[in-house]
């Protein structure tokens, strides 16, 4: 197949394509390079500013290289907002896209309107982004985000794509269930891709004297990801436990330099409000490295995965944080082979080889 991926999140199309040309598959990813992340692409195509000289060149240089995106056998954009345009920019793209190509699939993934409706609709998840239970979060841009996506030209031009797209495929329980009710006939779940073989195991020690805990801090998304609580937890624990655990704080590093420092580390702390482990702990969990992220029993259930749980989930609780994380200060010695088990969670579940090859299946069909 000749395969065009537009857009990244957290370096999931690149990893994809890595993983389809394993298989055999003709590959171009353009991106924006995941923007502080750095990761890798065929074709960049970065935003400097939201000024009026640099929106016009952006715009520009989209609109001079979509007629040379054509002919492909499948076409796939991340989300509604695969470039940093207005929302009705990226659909009439997506339309011409659609038009020069044989089938054109979406990737649910990251906020848009049906992941916000399925949160502020207090039903759908027992927590959310946005809800603990019926309670909202204290956000300071609550009502900013809430009309964004459940109003206006994001919600239409969502719609617009869910509607006309050959396919959706979900990375995440949250994203399948909110996609679900409308679009169950063209909808798949299938997982993020982990390239195992650029994230090798690291040696695990035996016997750990001193825990080492991680934590990745987003500045611009970290009350989002619930990573101001976490770390609030973790040098209240650092305090408590001086002598049995050590906390490395970083922030906004780089894509491949962040992967090189977290492997100096036994535990990963990840999001706070989510059910399934994302990108973060899945990397992670690669280099033999205990996930503390999303791992509710939904998400066991939604993959049938009943043996190996080896994902600590947390809730979005200080007392719990804190009761967990000292849970496995206090317990060391369960560790490695928890670490162990991570490694073998992704080969199983998360091999980009294999997720690529769950890709050509749905478009397949």
């Amino acid at each position: 197949m000749k395969i065009l991926l537009v857009g990244d999140a957290s370096n999931f199309h690149w990893t994809l394509a890595q993983g389809l040309r394993q298989l055999g598959h003709e590959v171009t990813v353009i991106s924006n390079g995941g923007g502080w992340m750095r990761t890798k692409t065929d074709v960049l195509i970065r935003r400097k500013s939201y000024g009026a000289a640099d929106s016009m060149m952006y715009l520009a240089k989209i609109v001079s290289l979509l007629p040379t995106w054509r002919n492909y056998d499948v076409v796939q954009i991340s989300g509604h907002g695969f470039f940093m345009l207005r929302p009705e920019k990226n659909l009439a793209i997506f339309r011409q896209l659609r038009r020069q190509n044989k089938r054109i699939f979406m990737e649910a993934i990251g906020t848009d309107h049906y992941y916000a409706k399925a949160c502020f609709d207090g039903k759908t998840y027992r927590y959310s982004d946005f809800f603990v239970g019926d309670k909202p979060l204290n956000r300071p841009n609550y009502n900013s985000i809430r009309d964004t996506y459940l109003y206006g030209a994001n919600r239409d031009a969502n719609i617009a794509m869910a509607q006309e797209c050959d396919g959706i495929s979900a990375c995440l329980w949250e994203y399948y269930v909110a996609y679900a009710p409308e679009y169950a006939h063209k909808l798949s779940y299938i997982p993020i891709p982990i390239n195992i073989d650029e994230n090798p195991i690291r040696n695990i020690p035996e016997k750990i004297e001193q825990l080492r805990f991680f934590i990745g801090i987003q500045h611009d998304r970290s009350i989002l990801k619930g990573t101001d609580v976490m770390y609030d937890v973790l040098k209240q624990l650092e305090h408590d436990y001086k002598h049995e655990c050590a906390v490395t704080a970083v922030e906004s590093l780089p894509y491949d330099e962040y992967n090189r420092v977290m492997y100096a580390s036994d535990v990963l702390i990840d999001q706070l409000y989510s059910y399934t482990p994302a990108t973060n702990a899945l990397l992670a969990m690669s280099k033999g490295i205990l996930a503390v992220s999303g791992a509710e029993p939904e998400y066991y259930d939604f993959i049938g995965e009943h043996a190996l749980q080896p994902i600590v989930n947390v809730l979005p609780d200080p007392a719990h944080i804190y009761n967990t994380l000292e849970e496995l200060i206090l317990h060391r010695e369960r560790i490695p082979q928890q670490c162990r088990d991570s490694r073998t969670f992704v080969e199983r579940h998360h091999d980009y080889r294999k997720v690529a090859q769950q890709f050509i299946d749905f478009w397949s069909k």
